[in-house]
């Protein structure tokens, strides 16, 4: 796993509506939250911008 913690909370939404990982993730669709054990880690995901560029060049 890129970051190492415990899961604290699933989205229980998640079980009725699954379909709002892809029609809302930055608000509705989130998997989890979770208490992170080095947030260090976190420095090594990208960020949604960081994303859209990676995703541009795999074409």
């Amino acid at each position: 796993a890129p970051v190492s913690g415990e899961i604290v909370e699933p989205n229980v939404k998640l079980e009725d509506e699954p379909a709002l990982v892809n029609q809302d993730p930055a608000e509705g669709g989130w998997f989890f939250t979770m208490k992170v054990s080095n947030p260090d880690e976190l420095n090594d995901l990208m960020d949604e911008a960081a994303y859209a560029d990676y995703v541009k060049e795999l074409g």
